[in-house]
């Protein structure tokens, strides 16, 4: 693995695809993209067939003001650029699959809402250390697993498997169909860490800091838990309590 020095610096402009015409061919191509950064104030048929590939292609697509895309110190932008993903992204069958066939007992993670890039690295990190098969994202609402989030998690990010998903409630459909349990961390929970069976297949879920897990999704978990924690202190870092989580499921499975 990478040894681990955080930078922020402007993407290097050979992982950018600059201009219309240009992203439009990536996405008929199926070329591995992060996203698209749209300019607001830019309209147009282009703008549609843009959105509609995009959306096939499960790229989530930023609107941001023109300084954002001229921040990028690229020419000729035409409104439009895209970022090329360090990152491919998994079919989650696919994935599913693969660890059945192999004879493993499936570990799935997935991040509903965590959108500090810091947090996805040290997740990811612990995601790799502690044997999760893939960490499962929503297309849109989590933060960019760019450069930064890379450096972040040591590398593990380009070592671990990613699935990244138009609907989380949809992925913990196809998780249940293939007898996979999901399981939800949450503050107020009864049961705790330590009580909870990790040893079957199961996914867990983990939410942002501010919302947590999304309450729709959490219905249709199949449990939910929580950490002890001694103390009158709010809650652990995301990043913190997956390390946590993941050890406990680590535990028992060995």
């Amino acid at each position: 693995m990478k040894n681990f020095r955080h930078q922020h610096q402007r993407p290097k402009k050979n992982t950018l695809i600059i201009g219309r015409e240009a992203v439009m061919k990536a996405l008929k191509e199926g070329k591995a993209l992060d996203r698209i950064y749209l300019q607001a104030t830019v309209h147009g048929i282009w703008i549609d067939e843009i959105k509609t590939l995009a959306a096939s292609a499960l790229v989530p697509i930023n609107k941001v003001p023109i300084e954002k895309l001229n921040n990028f110190n690229v020419s000729n932008h035409e409104g439009c650029v895209a970022q090329i993903s360090k990152i491919q992204y998994q079919d989650l069958q696919d994935i599913i699959s693969f660890v059945v066939d192999r004879g493993e007992v499936p570990l799935f993670l997935i991040l509903d809402g965590i959108t500090d890039i810091r947090n996805i690295g040290g997740i990811a990190r612990s995601a790799f250390c502690f044997g999760v098969h893939a960490i499962i994202i929503p297309d849109k609402g989590v933060g960019a697993l760019n450069e930064d989030a890379i450096l972040t998690s040591a590398g593990a990010l380009e070592e671990i498997a990613v699935c990244r998903v138009g609907s989380l409630m949809k992925a913990v459909d196809d998780l249940h169909l293939n007898g996979i349990k999901v399981f939800a961390s949450e503050m107020k929970a009864t049961s705790k860490a330590d009580e909870v069976d990790f040893k079957e297949p199961c996914a867990i879920i983990m939410g942002g800091e501010e919302h947590g897990v999304y309450p729709a999704l959490m219905k249709i978990c199949d449990d939910r838990f929580r950490i002890p924690m001694t103390g009158n202190f709010d809650s652990l870092n995301v990043s913190v309590a997956t390390g946590v989580i993941l050890y406990e499921v680590m535990r028992q499975r060995n």
